[in-house]
């Protein structure tokens, strides 16, 4: 691969997170850490300094993201691709001459036209200054089609409908938010720092705006103690909403928070995954919205329960129904092949060879003394970040 003299210096900051469903979204740093940071359940960001980054400097950001497009586009032409940028990508992707050259690389192989604003609460900068930073994003790379980033309820709340309505003119088009609960006694427990009333104000304003939202339900968060007045609120502030989108993360806690600290102390009884797939039943049951609903993470045991409400609701209660009729020692082997990475569906414990597998290490885990749950747990913990 040929590449002009100085390419390594065309370099652009990057933040640490995305959601999975901006895998193959352009990330552009304008803000540092998250304003909040005091989530109990939460490993993101958590040592880091919030910062604002000025306009001045995201938008030479953007300049580099252009100035970098422009090489590899250059390289397609100039070099036997014939013009074509996908196979031009992939080679830069695979020896690219910095960080910053690889993740546009892979950003044109998948299209090129969806970019997410980083870190955790890119709302919050000045509205003014927000909108200067889209348009100017929209201005210098023109095939851009979709701009999404994660926004706070509380922000939110803050800001007009007036002022919403400017940033999504100005190109935002998706906002992705942690609502996690719609109890108040769940959200204080886990120092989530927002209320009911505040998920309820500001989902409802980013709807009003045109900005399509996503919010994301954290099933198991309110332990087994309060898992019964979660998912009854959280489905009362959704339907409040009814969001775009409802996206299912499932809890699982490192050591290093402070809601496993409260685990170990007894103050939070961690439900396991037969009690959060009910919990997961009862949230869904409760439902009146017409959104899309989607177990599109790792960490839940039943990623197959997904579709557009209200007319899958039955489709996706008779998934759930499946797993919690099968016998105590079916969903166990089930729970450890998910865990293991053997398993995607329900329908794979018929698969015999498969099967077989989970089989073995069920033997092995029980010939061994094994705790079943500490095995589990340990499984799901090589997914946090």
């Amino acid at each position: 691969m040929f590449y002009k003299p100085g390419l390594d210096s065309l370099s652009f900051e990057m933040g640490p997170s995305r959601p999975p469903s901006e895998a193959r979204s352009l990330l552009l740093r304008v803000t540092r850490g998250c304003s909040w940071h005091r989530c109990e359940f939460c490993s993101s960001h958590r040592t880091m300094e919030f910062e604002l980054r000025r306009v001045d400097e995201i938008k030479k950001d953007i300049d580099t993201v252009k100035s970098i497009t422009e090489e590899i586009k250059q390289i397609a032409w100039g070099n036997g691709f014939e013009g074509n940028l996908k196979k031009a990508s992939a080679q830069v992707h695979s020896r690219p001459p910095n960080d910053s050259f690889r993740i546009v690389a892979q950003w044109l192989y998948f299209g090129g036209d969806k970019v997410f604003l980083q870190d955790a609460n890119s709302i919050v900068m000045k509205t003014s200054d927000l909108v200067e930073v889209l348009e100017y994003l929209k201005e210098q790379l023109p095939g851009i089609y979709r701009v999404t980033s994660y926004g706070r309820s509380q922000t939110v709340a803050k800001k007009s409908l007036e002022e919403l309505k400017d940033i999504r003119a100005a190109g935002l088009s998706r906002l992705h938010m942690g609502l996690e609960s719609g109890s108040d006694e769940v959200l204080k427990f886990v120092r989530k720092g927002v209320t009911a009333a505040e998920h309820i104000s500001g989902g409802q304003k980013v709807v009003e705006s045109g900005i399509s939202l996503c919010e994301y339900v954290m099933p198991g968060v309110g332990g087994k103690r309060l898992s019964e007045i979660h998912a009854e609120e959280t489905a009362r502030v959704l339907n409040q909403i009814n969001p775009n989108f409802i996206r299912l993360r499932s809890l699982m806690i490192r050591e290093d928070l402070p809601l496993y600290q409260k685990w170990q102390d007894g103050e939070f009884e961690l439900m396991m995954d037969d009690g959060v797939v009910w919990e997961i039943r009862e949230l869904i049951c409760r439902l009146e919205v017409t959104s899309y609903l989607a177990s599109d993470h790792i960490e839940n045991l039943l990623q197959e329960v997904e579709g557009k409400l209200p007319d899958d609701k039955g489709k996706m209660i008779d998934i759930i129904d499946r797993y919690l009729a099968l016998p105590a020692d079916e969903r166990l082997n089930f729970r450890l092949g998910r865990r293991a990475g053997y398993y995607v569906s329900l329908d794979d414990l018929n698969n015999i060879s498969i099967r077989g597998a989970v089989d073995t290490m069920l033997y092995r885990m029980r010939a061994m003394g094994e705790d079943h749950e500490g095995t589990m747990f340990n499984l799901k913990k090589r997914f946090l970040v």
